[in-house]
């Protein structure tokens, strides 16, 4: 097939809808009518000669063609923009719209009251931000950027390790005064603890002790499960049960003396942080952008 500038403005017409998830939403994004996308969506469609959308009277999503295609061309032209701002001298190419999947916990304890100072930095960007248990497909998504903790597990992503967190093991005073507490890491298996799932296997995180070339693993059980981080970091502060948390914003509650470190030398276990993005070579700016970010805020805690 020759080269045919109009599939080009198809792709970035189809890349509007998917961002925008409706033909409405991607005509205002791009700045035309409605008809005008359907129309355009028509033509690149029958210049493929494949269905590239499922349309209903609610909704539009991708085909599996269409995904396919798309996953393949919207590199392409997060690459053509980012070239286009650095020739013509454009004070920033960090624009638009970013779609950001976040770890549940990261949002609200690290990055909720920081985000103003990005905004001001690029005032030409609007981040929405998803928080999921999972990370789903990004491209049938509109997703631009995953913030995860944990190791990789799919292989269609780019992955990049951004930074280890330490892992903190806390109570209340108020658990303390009612069940004692405890000298070491092993004497856990007779205290409750709370428990967080790890969405991958279904089943609760194991606790694990580093100190020095010293490793142990710790049997808990415990009253609640949590998916939230938030929730379980309060119900540890409200004296129901010890918790292990990452041990990012925190700080505050350590110095106040709501929480306690029981631990302070087994410190050793860390939880990394990854960055994931569709394959692709050179991420656009945006992202780059967000993953600096995230990056700087981390190492400042």
């Amino acid at each position: 097939m020759a080269f045919d500038g109009r599939i080009l403005s198809g792709v970035s017409v189809l890349a509007a809808v998917v961002e925008g998830g409706s033909f409405v939403k991607a005509a205002e994004l791009i700045g035309i009518t409605d008809s005008g996308v359907s129309r355009s969506i028509s033509r690149l469609e029958a210049r493929l000669g494949v269905r590239l959308l499922d349309r209903t009277t609610r909704s539009v999503a991708l085909t599996d063609e269409g995904h396919r295609f798309y996953e393949e061309a919207k590199p392409h032209l997060d690459a053509i923009e980012d070239a286009a701002v650095a020739v013509s001298g454009a004070a920033s190419a960090v624009r638009g719209r970013l779609r950001v999947d976040i770890d549940p916990f990261f949002l609200p304890l690290v990055l909720a009251g920081r985000l103003g100072g990005f905004c001001e930095r690029y005032p030409d960007l609007i981040v929405e931000f998803l928080t999921r248990d999972y990370i789903g497909d990004l491209v049938a998504d509109g997703i631009d950027l995953a913030i995860r903790f944990g190791q990789p597990r799919g292989a269609t992503l780019i992955s990049r390790k951004l930074i280890e967190a330490p892992i903190l093991t806390l109570a209340s005073p108020a658990y303390l005064e009612r069940f004692g507490r405890p000298g070491h890491p092993s004497e856990l298996a007779r205290h409750r603890c709370l428990q967080f799932l790890d969405p991958a296997s279904g089943r609760p995180f194991e606790w694990e002790f580093i100190h020095g070339n010293e490793k142990i693993d710790v049997p808990t059980t415990g009253p609640l499960t949590f998916t939230d981080p938030k929730s379980m970091l309060e119900e540890c502060l409200a004296g129901t049960g010890i918790a292990q948390v990452i041990g990012w914003g925190v700080g505050v509650r350590l110095a106040a003396g709501d929480l306690i470190d029981l631990f302070p030398d087994w410190h050793g276990e860390r939880f990394p942080l990854y960055a994931y993005h569709p394959s692709r070579q050179h991420p656009p700016a945006k992202v780059r952008a967000f993953i600096s970010f995230c990056e700087d805020v981390a190492r400042s805690l």
